[in-house]
Order: structure tokens, then sequence, then C-alpha cells
């Protein structure tokens, strides 16, 4: 990898093409996508300790072996821990947009992600909303409460090991890097609190991610149009949207 100064003090990293998903791939991601729909409906049926790997694997009819090809454990099939998502994302921070400012670049790379987040509960089928509403209700469990805990912990370390790459910083001499990774995992929680009770699944994730990242560039103004995502939105539709949850 070429690395090259840039006039912001930041390194500028080439990125390397993707390529399309291959039809392995996209099966490999349907069954995925088939583990986690089946894990959400039989936790919030029986509750998360009366659900083992082995009833998961046989309401998706494919066996223990090839559920731990796909998730370590049925926490992480509950919460969709995806360690190629979390891997393309520091990617994305230390190379894309070479130049750039990294909040610009957060901007555009935490936006990208909650498009993805919300595209794979759509993929669930049915109200995406209602799948993060049984994820989130999981979590009032004080071990599952614990393991989201720690995955969120891993992600901001993650963001912040990415931004200083990008900066050419040390996370244990600047604390600048571990600011910006947490302000980031800040908005992508509250957006996606805001997404699924407040807003009802009727504003775009990424909409408001997007405003959200808007609002902290501008110094966080009283009048950002953050606060006014909801405008184009009938308090009706919202509220139906809601009375699913």
């Amino acid at each position: 990898m070429t690395v090259a100064s840039t006039a912001a003090g930041e390194t500028d990293h080439a990125c390397p093409p993707q390529a399309p998903a291959s039809l392995r791939e996209r099966k490999k991601l349907a069954t995925r996508h088939e583990l986690r729909r089946v894990t959400l409906r039989l936790v919030a049926e029986r509750g998360f300790s009366n659900v083992t790997v082995e009833e998961i694997a046989e309401a998706a009819n494919v066996s223990p072996r090839t559920f731990f090809n796909y998730f370590p454990s049925k926490e992480a099939a509950l919460f969709g821990a995806d360690p190629a998502l979390a891997a393309a994302t520091r990617e994305a921070i230390v190379c894309q947009q070479p130049g750039e400012p990294v909040l610009t670049v957060l901007r555009s790379v935490m936006t990208t992600q909650a498009r993805r987040v919300a595209d794979d509960f759509a993929e669930l089928g049915g109200d995406p909303v209602e799948w993060l509403g049984r994820m989130r209700s999981a979590r009032t469990d004080p071990h599952l409460h614990a393991v989201h805990g720690a995955q969120i912990a891993a992600l901001e370390r993650s963001l912040a090991e990415a931004i200083a790459q990008r900066l050419g910083a040390d996370v244990e001499r600047d604390p600048y890097p571990g600011l910006l990774a947490a302000m980031a995992t800040g908005v992508f929680r509250s957006s996606m609190s805001f997404w699924a009770a407040a807003a009802g699944g009727t504003v775009p994730l990424d909409r408001v991610v997007d405003l959200a990242f808007a609002a902290i560039a501008g110094g966080l103004p009283e009048n950002s149009d953050l606060r006014h995502v909801m405008a184009t939105v009938t308090g009706t539709n919202v509220a139906d949207r809601k009375d699913n949850l």
C-alpha cells in the first residue's frame, strides 16, 4: 500500500477496488440472514436463555457446524456481529476520500453503514423496525446487555485505531481519534434509537445519521436540520409505526 503525506497532516492510503459479490457470496449472505431471522424469532418467543444453537440451526435447516461458520455464538447471531463489516468500515475510514478531513470521511462512511444496517434488517423480511425492536428487547437481559456493551467498546476501539492510522497518530498519545470514535458510535446509537422509536422507521436511518454528523460539523447549532428531520413525516404515520413495535 502506498502512503503519501497530505497537506492536512493525514496519510493517503490507496483503497483497493471492491469486486461485485459472487453467487457463492450471495448464498452465504442469504444463509446468514436466515440464521439471524430464526435467532431473533426464537429469542423473542422463548427468551435468550431458553434457546440453544442446536435449536437455531435446526429451525434454519442447517447443521450446528454451519451455524458456527457464520457466527461464533448465539449472542453474535442475535446482534448481527459481522467481522467483515467491521473490517470494511475500518478500511474505508483509513483510505477513502484522501485529503478530506477525517470528520467528513466519518460522516460518509457511517452514513453508508447506516444504509447497510437498515438494508440488512429489511432483508430479514417484514418490517425492519420490528426486527430491531426484538433485538433491543432482548438487550434487557443482563448478560446480553453486557455482551452488547462489549461489542460497542470493541467497535469504538476499532474506529479509533482506523482514525489514528489515517491521521498518522497514536491512540495512546493522542486523544483526538478516541474522541471522534466515541462521537461516531454515539451518533449511530442515538440515530438507531430515534429511527426505531421516535421516527418509527418512517425516516431513513442513513438520513438521520447524515444530519447528525452535519450538525456536529456545524458546531451543534440549536436550529440544525437534524431537529427538523420529522418535518415531512405526519404524526399519524409515526404513531402507526410505533404501535407495531
